[in-house]
Formats: structure tokens, C-alpha cells, sequence
């Protein structure tokens, strides 16, 4: 038998051969692990995407459907007003399937519906609506909404006569007058007038300057020398006043048999109202003072003396008060109520007369103050005053009238000028009045008085005027509204 052995050449040559075939196969698992990685992370990136795709796509239709149910009890209110049960009778949640463009259910809305009362009346409606698709039933997009009719809340200052702001106004939200406005301040918002235009020369608001009246000067509806002429719209609807003022005999009603509080003649000069801070109030009767041959009380504007009927907690269920007699009022309101100084059933018409600061305890807090006659600003007041609230002069106008000193017992003619005793005379001139809420005044609105050659000379040398949001979302009971039409107003969405 003959053995061949392998040189040591050979024998390398095969070593070489099969170390390279290990290689390769190392190269091909590390290659094929390396695609194997790729490939896997690839396919989840697109199968995450497409999750989150199909989910963003989702939540984008349940928002569609959610609003989808806000809209479509807009529409039954339209048709069942005040209904707050879909019809049914019953509590919700109301369930409603939603269909697409071809009859196919595609989702739901479920519809959470309360009514906000005051007094008895409904007031606003809260909608909430939770959409989801029949696809992905636990992606859920809910979003809320008030329905209610616009009211005077929506605007700084609602006059049904011509006005003239001056240049030291700074006014924050809409202003709007029926009559024509002489704007020399500065407004961030709509100034608006229901007038077109006229000779300036026949306007009392032109009368003190030459610029304006000479040569029978032409002006729009809204004129002056404001720089936010930008925002100046005229000939717009007037705003009805009948509409914006109140039923006086069903305030009176509603404060007597719908958990309100009514206040009879005082037998005096009237009431002295002081809000405290923790949600109630301290009553007084203001006294009469023959002393000067009358009530300073009421031709003055600011109180003799008072004597103490006792403190009261604002009321719950119906939070208005109701006097059939003058008011004074000042001091800290918590919660939301009204105010009215009213008698609708005698040929008085009683006055509001603001004798200090009204604040708010909280941010849930607001106050509707309504005269039948004037809403004034009194005499002793603080240098740098400071009221919150919608104020409303059915039948008057809210300002400040003119003091001056004289020694004359006889009642002024003229109720825009008062008398006073040359001890008060610091009082003519106060700094600065800062309103947060809302004016509402049938007359020409003036709490600064100015003087031949255009000089400061009596009243308050700076105002500020801000409008309130809030109460226009959710005002005192039985705040007055701009429209029949009810609305959205208030709309987001809910985490």
C-alpha cells in the first residue's frame, strides 16, 4: 500500500481555502444581523407611524364629531328654547350616532347639557360634547361651550346719546353710542356709531372747539382726534336702548317671590347699601338733614348720617335686591348680584349714588347696578376711585355732576351743578376713576368737567375704562341683553 502525504504548501492552501469561507459566513451573519436590525426598526418606525398617523387621524374626527354635537343642539334650541333635555325628559348623557356624507355611522357624540338659572329664568346653557370614532372608540375629544344671548357685558360702554370722550380717556373694549361720538382718546377696540353724518356746528359736543364747528364742518357718525381711528365704524345699527334696559315691575317681582329681596320706601332719604367681603351686606337708612333746608343726602350726593338696619347675607337662590328708593352704595361684593333702585309703580325714579370704591373680593364675583333715574358719582369720594360692575341709567345718566361752593339754601336748577359748604370744597377735584365693567346710560356720560380755554375745573382729571369679560360670559342675574339671537360664547376644549 503506497501513502501520499500533502507538501506543507497544499496544507496551507486548504487552511487558507476554509478560513476564508469562515470568514465569509461570519460576514454574511454579521451583514444579515446588521439587515435583519435595519429591516425591524424600519418596519416598526412605519407600523408606529402609521399608529400615530391613524390616531392623530382619529382624534382630528372625534373633535370633528364633538363639535359636530355642539352644532346640533344649537340647532334644537333654536327650535325647543330653554329645552335642556334633548326632548327626552330626561337627564342626560344624550347619546347620538354620527353618519358620514354616505349614511355610514362612523362615530358618536355624547351630550352633557345644564342650565345656569337666576331668579327662576334660564340664563345661559353649558354644552358638553365628548366625540369618538367607531374605529378607535377610546380616543375621546371633548370640548364645552356657553349658549347664551349677547349681552350689554360685551361692551365698555353702551350710550343712547352723543358723547365725547377726551383726550386724557383711555378706553379698553368696544364703546358704542346711537347717537354721534367725539373720540379724542385713545380706544383699543371698536368705537362705533348709529349715526352717518352732520354738520358739526349743530353738535353740543362740537360747541367748545373751533376746529370742528367753523365753516360748518362735516363729520362722520364717529370724529376727533383719537389715534385709534382704525377701529371708528358709524352708521351701524343702533343698539335698542328698550331692549337693553330692564323690566323694572319684574326685577321688583322676581327680588319679592323668586328668593330675591325687597326693599320698601324708606320713610327717609333713602338707603345706604356697604358690601363686605365675606358675601354679605350692612343696610342703613340715610337720614334727612333740614339744616340747609334739605336732604343733603339726596340733592348733595353725599350722606348726613345713617342709622343701622342690621347685615344680611346676599341672597342665594336669587341673588337681587331690589329698593323702591334712592341707594347709596360702596364696599366689597362677593359672588354676583344685582342692585336696583326702582318704582315702577309711581311717578319716582329713584337714583343710585356711588359714594366709595366697589371691588371684588374674588375673581368670581361681579355687580349689575341699575337706577331708574341717574347713576351718580358722590362728592366725598376717594382721590383715586376705583368701581366694578355693569351700571346701567335707565331713564338718566351715570356721571359726576358739577360741584361748586355757595351758601345758598335753594335747590339747584340745574341738576348737573350742585352746591356745597366751602369745607368740602377739596372734594371738586379728585384724581383718577378706574371702571372695570360696563356703562349703560340713556344720557351723555360725564364724570370730568372742563373749562373755558379747555381747563380741568371739576371731577375726576384721569379716567381709565375697562371692559370685563367675564361678565359678559357669566353676568349678575337679569343683566339686560344686546339680541333675541342666542349664541356661542364661550367655546374650548377640555383636557
Amino acid at each position: 500500500m503506497t501513502f501520499k502525504f500533502k507538501s506543507s504548501d497544499q496544507h496551507n492552501e486548504v487552511a487558507n481555502h476554509n478560513l476564508s469561507r469562515g470568514y465569509l459566513v461570519v460576514l454574511l451573519l454579521v451583514f444579515g444581523a446588521v439587515f435583519f436590525t435595519i429591516f425591524t426598526a424600519f418596519m416598526g418606525f412605519t407600523i408606529t407611524g402609521s399608529k400615530i398617523s391613524n390616531a392623530k387621524l382619529n382624534s382630528e374626527q372625534a373633535l370633528q364629531i364633538a363639535e359636530a354635537g355642539l352644532n346640533y343642539y344649537k340647532w334644537f334650541l333654536a327650535h325647543h328654547p330653554d329645552d335642556i333635555q334633548n326632548g327626552t325628559g330626561e337627564a342626560g348623557p344624550y347619546v347620538v350616532p354620527f353618519s358620514d356624507p354616505e349614511g355610514d355611522v362612523i362615530g358618536e357624540y355624547s351630550l352633557e347639557v345644564d342650565g345656569n338659572l337666576a331668579c327662576g329664568a334660564v340664563t345661559s346653557i353649558d354644552i358638553t360634547s365628548t366625540g369618538y370614532t367607531t374605529k378607535e372608540p377610546n380616543i375621546e375629544r371633548i370640548v364645552y361651550a356657553r349658549y347664551a344671548r349677547p349681552n350689554v357685558a360685551e361692551f365698555s360702554h353702551i350710550v343712547n346719546a352723543n358723547v365725547w370722550a377726551g383726550p386724557d380717556r383711555i378706553i379698553y373694549g368696544p364703546y358704542h353710542s346711537n347717537g354721534f361720538v367725539r373720540m379724542d382718546g385713545l380706544n383699543n377696540s371698536k368705537v362705533t356709531s348709529g349715526q352717518t353724518s352732520s354738520w358739526c356746528y349743530y353738535l353740543d359736543i362740537c360747541t367748545a372747539s373751533p376746529q370742528f364747528a367753523s365753516n360748518w364742518t362735516s363729520v362722520n357718525g364717529v370724529f376727533g382726534d383719537g389715534d385709534g381711528s382704525d377701529l371708528w365704524q358709524w352708521s351701524v345699527p343702533p343698539v335698542s336702548f328698550t331692549g337693553v334696559t330692564v323690566d323694572l315691575s319684574d326685577i321688583k317681582d322676581r327680588a319679592t317671590n323668586s328668593g330675591g329681596q325687597y326693599y320698601g320706601p324708606s320713610g327717609e332719604a333713602g338707603y345706604y347699601v356697604v358690601f363686605n367681603s365675606n358675601g354679605t351686606y350692612t343696610l342703613k337708612k340715610a337720614k334727612s338733614s333740614k339744616a340747609k333746608g334739605n336732604a343733603w343726602g339726596h340733592s348733595k350726593n353725599f350722606l348726613n348720617s345713617a342709622t343701622t338696619v342690621g347685615t344680611y347675607s346676599i341672597p342665594s337662590s336669587c341673588s337681587v335686591i331690589f329698593f323702591e328708593d334712592n341707594v347709596w352704595v360702596e364696599g366689597v361684593i362677593n359672588g354676583r348680584v344685582t342692585v336696583a333702585a326702582a318704582a315702577p309703580d309711581s311717578t319716582t325714579d329713584p337714583r343710585v349714588v356711588i359714594v366709595g370704591n366697589l371691588t371684588y373680593a374674588n375673581e368670581d364675583s361681579g355687580l349689575l347696578l341699575i337706577a331708574e333715574e341717574n347713576i351718580n358719582i358722590g362728592l366725598d369720594v376717594p382721590d383715586n376711585m376705583s368701581i366694578n360692575g355693569i351700571f346701567l341709567a335707565q331713564k338718566g345718566k351715570f356721571h359726576r355732576p358739577y360741584y361748586y361752593v355757595s351758601n345758598s339754601n335753594s335747590a339747584d336748577s340745574n341738576p348737573d351743578y350742585v352746591r356745597i359748604q366751602n369745607s368740602m370744597s377739596d372734594y371738586m377735584y379728585r384724581n383718577s376713576l378706574t371702571t372695570n365693567g360696563t356703562v349703560v346710560s340713556n344720557g351723555r356720560v360725564g364724570t370730568k368737567w372742563v373749562c373755558s380755554g379747555g381747563v380741568y375745573c371739576n371731577g375726576f382729571e384721569y379716567r381709565y375704562d375697562y371692559y370685563d369679560r367675564d361678565l359678559a360670559i357669566d353676568p349678575p342675574p337679569l343683566t339686560p341683553k344686546t339680541s333675541d339671537n342666542y349664541q356661542f360664547i364661550e367655546w374650548r376644549e377640555q383636557e
